[in-house]
């Protein structure tokens, strides 16, 4: 087990390809707020949902690109910083790499397997006209057309879970989201966790990750006053409110 701040300094440098996954309170919140305070810079972050959490990592101007799979905030619209970004380019510009939910799946598959692509149906979705990580290949068992979109290995992975043992597994419980996959495509694997126990508690549809697939594990006690969802977006919103909270995070800890 390690300290958190210590291990995201070590594993999410400038320029890195870094998966964040996990929704509600199994998104990697304490991990982000790090890696703010770290000021990283030019980060390609994945997320399948581009929501409240990849927001302030945007807002902080640590992301130069941003890949993923939908964009959710209140009153079915992007978050605020997402939308300040891309349309006033601040604090930065942030260039956008879409795809399905089951394509960045898909991604993250042929990765842990070793594999250049990944391949499922195609849904006549033009999003191969808008970004050169997708296209079209004919099986050439069935002459079927299917969908081809390029391998996503993370330099690093970060996912939350609620427990660990002590022999370094970590049970993801459901909703799994995309945790699982991207832990296995990533180099490195960071996992934060609301404790510690003795021997896991086996839960339906939870899944284990053996100890040997991850890189380090880190303590994170679940924190209730982070601003999320409704109260994130009134936050985030204002410019000068959404900069006295960065200011508040401070230097890393």
């Amino acid at each position: 087990m390690v300290e958190l701040s210590a291990v995201v300094g070590e594993l999410v440098r400038d320029g890195a390809t870094v998966a964040l996954e996990g929704t509600g309170d199994l998104a990697p919140y304490a991990a982000a707020h790090e890696i703010v305070r770290y000021r990283r810079r030019d980060l390609r972050v994945v997320r399948s949902t581009a929501d409240a959490l990849a927001d302030r990592l945007v807002g902080a101007g640590c992301v130069g690109s941003l890949v993923f799979a939908r964009a959710d905030g209140p009153g079915d619209r992007p978050p605020p910083r997402f939308r300040d970004a891309l349309s006033r380019q601040w604090p930065r510009p942030l260039c956008l790499e879409e795809h399905s939910t089951p394509a960045l799946a898909a991604r993250y598959g042929a990765a842990a397997s070793g594999l250049p692509f990944g391949v499922l149906r195609d849904t006549g979705s033009d999003l191969a006209h808008h970004t050169d990580t997708m296209a079209t290949v004919r099986c050439p068992f069935t002459g079927v057309i299917v969908a081809a979109v390029a391998a996503l290995a993370p330099d690093v992975t970060i996912v939350h879970a609620r427990q660990a043992d002590r022999a370094g597994n970590v049970q993801l419980a459901v909703p799994l989201g995309l945790r699982r996959e991207a832990v296995f495509a990533a180099r490195s694997a960071l996992v934060t966790v609301d404790e510690i126990v003795d021997a896991l508690d086996p839960a339906p549809g939870a899944v284990v990750v053996p100890g040997a697939f991850l890189t380090a594990i880190a303590v994170v006690p679940p924190q209730d006053d982070e601003p999320r969802d409704a109260g994130w977006a009134e936050l985030a919103a204002d410019r000068d409110r959404f900069t006295a909270w960065l200011d508040g995070l401070g230097e890393p800890r």
